[in-house]
This record gives C-alpha cells, structure tokens and sequence, in this order.
C-alpha cells in the first residue's frame, strides 16, 4: 500500500540558497522538493508558508488526506503555540525536521516548542535530512501496520 505523505515548509524556507549559507548551505528548496520526489514511494505534497495560519490549515487539511507528515516549522519552532496545537491534532506520525543542528545553535534557535508534539525530530543533517526524515515516515508507517 502507497502511503501518502505531506512535507510542510515554514517561513524562509523559500529562500533557502541565499539565506544564510554558512548555516543553511546553498541548496534551494526545490531542489530539496526534488530529491523527496525521487525518494518518494507513494504520493507527497509538498508545500511552504510564510504565514503561520497557511501552514496551520495546511496540517488541517493533511488530518483527512495525509498518513504521515513531515514539518520543518523554521522559525515558528519556537514560539508558536497554534501551530503545536495543530500538530497535535494529526493523529499520524509527525516528523519535526530541521536543516541545522537547533540545539547547538543561539539561545533564541536552540528549543523548540513543537517536539513534544511530533513523533520524532531530525536535526543537523543539513538539507539531505529531508530525504532521511522521508525514509523514516515509511519506516514508521510500515511498523504501524
């Protein structure tokens, strides 16, 4: 059975390549979108917000059409607590996912609020953690039966 996957992006990840390099490389994300395609075994969307309300509806929409889901909340990580309560809802597998490694990073970067609400975290492997995370949403479904 194809399990259907949705890959959510918050603020700034459209930029990635020119924002900060030294901390999120040059890869764009389509780029990044590209690799999951090719991972992929089954049907993703993947999609990026600016707006935190956007990627609230998104995960809203993901309850009824989505069997696992992947976020990578950027800077909302730490601080939005109506994105972790639509987290909460999704009752599948969730993955947090970011590009660095947030608990070695400033004060500001280093806690993220949503982790208690995903099913686990991958962190600090740069943009091919994207490719990872998408592995281990199959390995997740897979066990769940």
């Amino acid at each position: 059975m194809a399990h259907t996957i949705h890959i959510l992006n918050g603020p700034n990840l459209n930029k990635l390549g020119k924002r900060e390099p030294t901390i999120y490389g040059r890869t764009t994300l389509e780029e990044i979108e590209g690799w999951c395609r090719d991972a992929a075994r089954g049907p993703i969307e993947f999609k990026q917000s600016n707006h935190e309300g956007t990627l609230i509806d998104m995960i809203h929409e993901a309850e009824d059409a989505a069997d696992g889901l992947i976020i990578n909340p950027a800077g909302l990580s730490f601080q939005s607590v109506p994105l972790f309560d639509a987290l909460k809802i999704f009752e599948g597998p969730k993955i947090e996912l970011h590009i660095s490694n947030i608990h070695a990073r400033d004060a500001l970067h280093r806690h993220s609020i949503m982790s208690s609400a995903v099913t686990a975290v991958i962190c600090g492997l740069g943009p091919r953690g994207y490719v990872t995370a998408l592995g281990a949403m199959y390995d997740l479904l897979e066990a769940k039966g």
